[in-house]
């Protein structure tokens, strides 16, 4: 990863002499700068660039005594970022402007001609203040999204030898900056398997965020990846960061890319290939540093060929393309995957549940288990709540491999609904756009339902 970008300054006066003179102490400090010598220049490069903190006159040339154009400044600023430290500085000295300067969001006060320690120190302070102010707002923005990992990182459970390759992409390709898409069925691991390649990675320290893009509706995608400003539509009542941003530094998780509607494609594109980004309602660009993991279960070259996917985002997707196998290809893994499975969810309910009898083994192993491991997970818990006594039974699991089907005037809706989904993912070969379409829901609907009922 390279290294943080020095800190940036804004640095406001009519007076290019002022100016120059900033600017040499503020690099001798290590600092970059720009300048620029009226309000509305200032207004133009803070909505255009990103900057750490601004240093400003209050008089300008419509009046160069009262600092009445600084302050309106100061206003505007406020409107346009909140969390932007500014520090104004003015040789006709009062203490009614300065207070009046502070009330309407000004961090700091200094006089001309100014002591040159006095003003480093003050620039220093409030840049590591205004650091701090935007790391709590993106870590509380970021505490509301779901991290996948904790502490102790991902558990991939994989003895069989389908899986062998699987680990072996992990190890190899996790440590690098590599952009990685996994393949597979719905159901199969994909998200584990994004967090065991954050978890291995240089970026390990930092941020993962997931985004479940088959979920978002295109209503709201820009501003679920790329943040919003406060008023840019009727619920933006304060800035937001988007995925994009809390991820900076660290590793961004797309699951079911293959669900980007085609006329949002080209933002994210150009986002990848530069790592600018705008927040919806804002002309100012922002980058973001981060390794992109994807996933899909849909066979993106057809969506290629039939116009449905770029094929530029697919080159910039695929740098390395890792394929996970179906549970049913691994059957090996079944019996440790449930152990596994059973100890959390007897842990999660209390209950005082040893195993599995060979009935429930033997339907487990015998299922072709459309929903894959999460459908196993699913299964597993069904059978820590419905077994009577300390072992789990094959009817405990719900499974309706070598069994009649269920009949649905016995049947719950929601367990209708399950049932059905079930039935088609498994015709599908568990494409989950293709049962989507079969079953007349739109996308983002039936994905909540796969979350719903655990598929």
């Amino acid at each position: 990863m390279p290294d943080a970008a020095p800190h940036r300054i804004l640095i406001a006066d009519d007076q290019t002499d002022v100016l120059e003179a900033l600017r040499l102490l503020l690099k001798g400090e290590g600092y970059a700068t720009e300048s620029v010598k009226s309000p509305a220049a200032v207004i133009k490069a803070v909505e255009a660039r990103d900057f750490s903190l601004v240093l400003m006159d209050l008089n300008y040339a419509r009046d160069t005594t009262s600092g009445q154009e600084g302050l309106e400044l100061l206003q505007k600023l406020q409107t346009i970022d909140a969390a932007l430290p500014v520090v104004v500085m003015t040789a006709w000295a009062s203490v009614d402007v300065a207070v009046e300067a502070m009330r309407r969001g000004a961090r700091d006060f200094m006089t001309k001609p100014w002591d040159n320690p006095r003003l480093v120190t003050i620039v220093r302070n409030q840049l590591e203040l205004g650091s701090a102010v935007r790391a709590y707002r993106r870590l509380e923005q970021e505490n509301q999204l779901l991290r996948p990992g904790g502490k102790t990182g991902p558990t991939l459970i994989a003895q069989s030898p389908a899986m062998r390759p699987v680990l072996e992409m992990i190890a190899r390709v996790g440590p690098s900056d590599a952009n990685v898409l996994i393949t597979g069925e719905n159901g199969t691991g994909k998200g584990l398997v994004a967090q065991a390649l954050h978890a291995v990675s240089a970026r390990a320290a930092k941020s993962l965020i997931s985004v479940n893009m088959g979920g978002l509706p295109e209503g709201v995608f820009e501003s679920e990846l790329f943040g919003h400003v406060r008023g840019a539509f009727t619920d933006a009542k304060a800035d937001r960061a988007g995925r994009f941003e809390l991820a900076d530094g660290g590793t961004l998780f797309l699951d079911e890319i293959g669900n980007i509607p085609l006329s949002q494609q080209a933002k994210i594109l150009r986002t990848i290939e530069t790592g600018e980004f705008e927040r919806v309602g804002s002309s100012r660009t922002f980058r973001a540093n981060v390794r992109l993991v994807s996933a899909t279960n849909s066979d993106l070259q057809a969506e290629v060929a039939a116009g449905k996917f770029r094929q530029d985002l697919l080159f910039r997707l695929n740098t390395i393309q890792l394929h996970l196998p179906p549970l049913r290809e691994r059957r090996e893994d079944i019996e440790l995957l449930a152990q596994h499975f059973l100890k959390q969810h007897v842990a999660r309910y209390s209950k005082a549940i040893t195993g599995f009898d060979e009935s429930a083994l033997e339907a487990m192993r015998g299922y072709a288990w459309p929903g894959n491991v999460r459908e196993l997970d699913h299964a597993v818990e069904r059978g820590v709540l419905m077994a009577p006594g300390k072992v789990i039974r094959a009817p405990d699991l719900g499974l309706a491999a070598g069994q009649a089907a269920p009949r649905l005037e016995e049947m719950s809706i929601e367990e209708v609904e399950a049932f059905l989904i079930k039935k088609t993912l498994a015709r599908c070969n568990g494409n989950a756009r293709q049962a989507a379409e079969e079953l007349g829901l739109s996308r983002s609907a039936f994905y909540r339902r796969l979350e719903k009922y655990g598929l």
